[in-house]
């Protein structure tokens, strides 16, 4: 994975100490709509939805200065259904390379063309969605089709050298066996690979969540082997941290994972313009500070550990070494001196 620049780097770092003490979410995610190409079996948003009232270009840019957060997800839904998508990720941006900006998608409607533009209005990192190495993608997602879509598209988009596509794989009974699978198709892609836990809360529905102990023997030796190939690979493929790895596993083995800072350490914009503590819970403010205090101190939520959750819901100094420096420009400098 590639290191983003270190005048950037240190501009995201400031921005994020600055509003840990402040008490204003480090990253914040834009869910620009509820519609998507897609229907996934493990999802609560799918398909078309009334789009009535929507956040426009001018509510994100109000919210980006209330707010100011180091990083942004702009996703939904899929937000590339947005005819204005392109404005809407411009309208995230301020002057200096703030904030990191993470383009969430299924990919079903990206194209060369599309991604340039991304790229060139401000997304830093494109985060695509894929659930098997293979065909069964398509019937997981509903959407045939997809996957030779991606199996085309992604191999030529990193073939063009900007290293910033990150596949977001999210661990289900259905495809746990395959993490490794997943990894290793990364690599043959040329793109980088996160990994994340399924949550029940999103649809009610238990059956995807690995509980049974065969299923979690086999899901810790897959996860022994990620840790393996990732403490062998020079290009940094998986992009989590080998701590996080751990707590995605301890999620499954312990049925939850308690201590969530939604609201506070990361938060949800939904696509009607109001904030949300996360995705999954429904409670809408039109004040950080009141969400902060309302909601965060006694949410006892333990049913997820979403990759947002997983990133952000560390201690100030943990996160900062996990995911700032290492991912950061920090660490490639410091090499580069000690080779000198």
């Amino acid at each position: 994975m590639k290191r983003t620049p270190f005048v950037e780097s240190c501009l995201v770092i400031g921005q994020c100490a600055v509003n840990w003490f402040a008490r204003r979410p480090l990253a914040v995610s834009f869910e620009v709509t509820n519609s998507c190409t897609c229907n996934c079996r493990h999802c609560d948003h799918g398909g078309p939805v009334d789009e009535a009232e929507r956040i426009t270009p001018d509510d994100i840019r109000r919210w980006m200065k209330v707010l100011h957060p180091g990083g942004i997800q702009i996703s939904g839904g899929e937000p590339l259904l947005r005819d204005d998508i392109i404005e809407c990720v411009r309208a995230t941006q301020r002057v200096g390379g703030l904030p990191y900006t993470v383009f969430v998608t299924n990919a079903s409607l990206l194209s060369e063309e599309k991604y340039l533009a991304l790229r060139d209005a401000g997304a830093d990192q494109f985060s695509v969605s894929l659930d098997f190495p293979d065909e069964r993608h398509d019937d997981f997602r509903r959407h045939p089709g997809l996957f030779a879509h991606l199996d085309a598209l992604l191999p030529r988009l990193a073939a063009l050298g900007h290293d910033d596509i990150v596949l977001n794989t999210a661990i289900t009974r259905e495809n746990y066996k395959h993490v490794n699978d997943i990894a290793e198709l990364a690599g043959k892609w040329g793109v980088n690979i996160s990994f994340s836990a399924y949550s029940p809360r999103r649809t009610g529905d238990m059956s995807y969540m690995v509980t049974d102990p065969l299923e979690l023997a086999e899901l810790r030796r897959q996860f022994d082997l990620l840790l393996e190939r990732k403490g062998n690979d020079p290009h940094g493929r998986i992009v989590n941290s080998c701590t996080t790895l751990e707590e995605t596993y301890e999620y499954f083995e312990n049925g939850g994972t308690p201590g969530c800072t939604a609201g506070l350490r990361f938060l949800v914009i939904t696509a009607d313009g109001y904030l949300q503590p996360c995705s999954m819970h429904f409670r809408k403010y039109l004040d950080q500070r009141k969400l902060a205090e309302e909601f965060t101190p006694g949410n006892e939520c333990d049913e997820c550990y979403v990759a947002i959750r997983s990133y952000l819901d560390k201690g100030f100094w943990q996160l900062l070494r996990e995911n700032v420096v290492d991912h950061f420009s920090f660490r490639l400098r410091r090499d580069r001196a000690r080779a000198g």
